[in-house]
C-alpha cells in the first residue's frame, strides 16, 4: 500500500511517501481501505518527538480517517465489506474498569491512532469494529474524516464535562482551529452565545459565519481579558475553550464567579504559570478532557450527519503531500480541517 511514514524523528522532511505492507486484521478488528484522512497538531508533534515518546518505526501519522471496510476478522451483525464507515481513533482495551464502565477514554491501556500505534495517512488501516461509525452512501468521506476527532473531543469537553448550558456565554481563546471551529458550532446549536479571540480580521470574519457573536482581534488587543470583560457588559463569560495553555491567565480573568475553564490540549506549551487567587476567590474550576466515549461518539457524529453540526473543512491535499499539509497546519494558516485525499 501506499503511506507517508518517517523512519526518525525531525521536521517535514523525515516524512516519506513509500510503500509499506498492508496491515491483516486481528480477531474483532477490521481493515479499512481509506479514501480521507484528517490532520491534527498532533500529528506534528509525534513527528517531531518528545522525551520518553517510544513509537515502533517507522510510525505512520493520523488519528482520523474514512473510507470502506476491506475485510473483517469477525462475524458481525452491524458491519460487512464495502460498508462505508468514519474511524474513532480514541482506542480503549475494552476489557478494563473504565472501559466496561462505558468511559473508555479513561482506559488503563488507551491508545490513539496515529499517536501511539500506525494511523491513517495510509491506503489501509486496522481498527476494532466498536470503532467504526457506519456512513450512508452519499456522505462525503473529507466531511467524515474532518469530523471524527474534533467533534467528539469539543462535545465531550462542552457539553458532558463542562456542563454548557443554554443562555450561558462561552469564550473560544483561537478562532482556526479544528476543535474551536467544532466547539463555535456546538456552542451555537445548544444556544449559547459566542466570544472569539482570533489572530487576525480574516478568520475572525470566518468565525463570524458559523456563529461567533462577538469577535475580538488579539493582534489589536493584547490585553484581550480586558477586551472581553467590557464586551460581556463587565459581566464575564460562563466558560472558556482554551487549548493554548500559555493564555490560561488572560482566560481565568475573563470568567465570572463560578465559571469554567475548559482545556484539551496545549498547543503553544505544556508548562506555565497561573495565579491561584483567581481560583479559589472566584470560584473557578479547570476541566480537562481527552477525546470521548463511544457513546458520545455516536452522539455526535449522528448530529453531524443529521447535517445540526457541519464540519468547516480548509484544503485538501493527495496524500503525497502530508508533509506540505503539515507545514499549513502548523504555521496556522488553516481554517478548519485540512485533509489528505487517498483516491
Amino acid at each position: 500500500m501506499k503511506t507517508v511514514l518517517f523512519r526518525q524523528h525531525g521536521g517535514p522532511e523525515v516524512l516519506e511517501y513509500t510503500d509499506f505492507p498492508i496491515p491483516e486484521p486481528k480477531p474483532g478488528e477490521a481493515l479499512i481501505r481509506l479514501r480521507a484522512s484528517a490532520l491534527n497538531r498532533m500529528d506534528v508533534m509525534v513527528r517531531n518527538g518528545w522525551p520518553g515518546l517510544k513509537l515502533a518505526l517507522p510510525h505512520i501519522n493520523g488519528a482520523d480517517g474514512a473510507g470502506e471496510i476491506a475485510k473483517i476478522n469477525e462475524d458481525s451483525d452491524v458491519f460487512k465489506p464495502g460498508d462505508r464507515v468514519v474511524i474513532n481513533a480514541n482506542l480503549g482495551c475494552g476489557s478494563c474498569e473504565f472501559c466496561l464502565a462505558g468511559r473508555d477514554n479513561l482506559c488503563l491501556n488507551w491508545h490513539l491512532l496515529g499517536e501511539t500505534i500506525r494511523g491513517t495517512y495510509a491506503e489501509y488501516v486496522c481498527v476494532p469494529l466498536r470503532q467504526l461509525y457506519k456512513l450512508s452512501h452519499d456522505f462525503d468521506f473529507h466531511q467524515a474524516a474532518a469530523s471524527a476527532l474534533v467533534y467528539q473531543t469539543a462535545w465531550h469537553s462542552l457539553i458532558k464535562r463542562g456542563n454548557l448550558q443554554k443562555g450561558e456565554t462561552v469564550l473560544i481563546v483561537g478562532a482556526g482551529g479544528g476543535v474551536n471551529t467544532a466547539s463555535v458550532q456546538i456552542a451555537k446549536l445548544m444556544g449559547a452565545q459566542i466570544v472569539i479571540v482570533g489572530s487576525d480580521a480574516k478568520k475572525l470574519a470566518q468565525a463570524e459565519s458559523i456563529g461567533a457573536d462577538i469577535l475580538i482581534d488579539r493582534s489589536k488587543e493584547s490585553d484581550w481579558s480586558k477586551s472581553v470583560f467590557l464586551a460581556t457588559n463587565k459581566r464575564g463569560v460562563d466558560v472558556v475553550v482554551d487549548n493554548v495553555g500559555i493564555t490560561f491567565m488572560q482566560s481565568l480573568r475573563t470568567l465570572r464567579k463560578g465559571g469554567r475553564l475548559l482545556t484539551v490540549g496545549n498547543s503553544a506549551n505544556p508548562k506555565f504559570e497561573i495565579d491561584n487567587r483567581y481560583l479559589f476567590a472566584k470560584h473557578l474550576s479547570i476541566i480537562g478532557s481527552t477525546m470521548s466515549t463511544l457513546a458520545d461518539f455516536k452522539e455526535v457524529m449522528d448530529l453531524i450527519v443529521a447535517g445540526k453540526l457541519k464540519p468547516i473543512l480548509d484544503t485538501m491535499y493527495p496524500l503525497k503531500d502530508a508533509a506540505a499539509a503539515q507545514e499549513r497546519l502548523w504555521k496556522n494558516e488553516n481554517f478548519g480541517k485540512i485533509t489528505l485525499d487517498i483516491e
